[in-house]
């Protein structure tokens, strides 16, 4: 009887401790967005290396799940889900998310053919051109308020990738994307063949600051509030332009 109940003491005591360790491993979603997120990069991508070391700093872990961007996002809704969140995303307004201070920034343009570039100076000037967009991103709240009233021709894909080619084809006019991450595509094999016939447009349409949407629950308050603590003590620009230059 003594060594039975020494045995399930033992049990108790481990799964009281498998719940705090999971209870202090904060889960989150995100995409495949080089440079700032994605499985194989190094430290999986800049803005996922900036929120580890948030939560590193505050005694926590992050444990990041990578899924095409719409399920992502969907994922970190549910209410029963153990993801409280995901990112990189920009700051929009919802009821369902609460997000954190500024993990980065990055510039929004158009990506356009040098042979054909696109002219404006107002952003009302873009419903002349077709714009391609990736499906439930996030844009300007200017530009995302003409595609919604249907005042700006847009197409609608599922990638950044492949927008690109639809613009090296002439297929679409310019499409809305991160300089960065264009920068990076037009590195990597698959796309090096167009990066001769395209450039991003003279303007730009915003310097976008990136954030962790966490849900709106006391739960993701609480990981929102622990994660912005962590994130004052660390050098946030520092962490990116190491990364940013590494994977150049």
């Amino acid at each position: 009887m003594v060594r039975w109940r020494s045995m399930l003491l033992a049990c108790c005591l481990s799964s009281m401790g498998l719940s705090t360790a999971k209870a202090d491993t904060l889960m989150l979603t995100s995409l495949l967005w080089p440079p700032y997120s994605g499985q194989q990069l190094v430290e999986q991508g800049a803005s996922i290396a900036v929120a580890r070391a948030a939560l590193k700093v505050m005694g926590h872990q992050l444990e990041v799940d990578f899924y095409p961007w719409s399920r992502a996002v969907k994922l970190a809704s549910m209410p029963n889900s153990d993801y409280l969140g995901y990112f990189p995303e920009y700051y929009f307004e919802t009821e369902k998310f609460v997000f954190s201070k500024s993990i980065g920034d990055g510039p929004l343009g158009l990506v356009e053919q040098k042979a054909h570039p696109v002219s404006w100076n107002y952003v009302e000037d873009l419903n002349r051109y077709t714009l391609g967009v990736v499906k439930d991103y996030v844009n300007t709240q200017a530009l995302d308020r003409m595609i919604t009233t249907g005042v700006q021709p847009t197409e609608a894909v599922t990638s950044d990738e492949h927008n690109i080619k639809k613009v090296a084809a002439g297929r679409i006019d310019a499409a809305v994307i991160d300089v960065n991450v264009l920068h990076y595509l037009l590195k990597q094999k698959p796309l090096q063949p167009l990066a001769e016939k395209l450039q991003i447009n003279r303007q730009i349409l915003a310097n976008k600051q990136l954030y962790i949407a966490f849900r709106n629950t006391d739960e993701g308050r609480r990981w929102r509030d622990i994660f912005d603590q962590g994130l004052a003590q660390i050098d946030v620009e520092t962490i990116i332009g190491e990364l940013l230059y590494r994977e150049d």
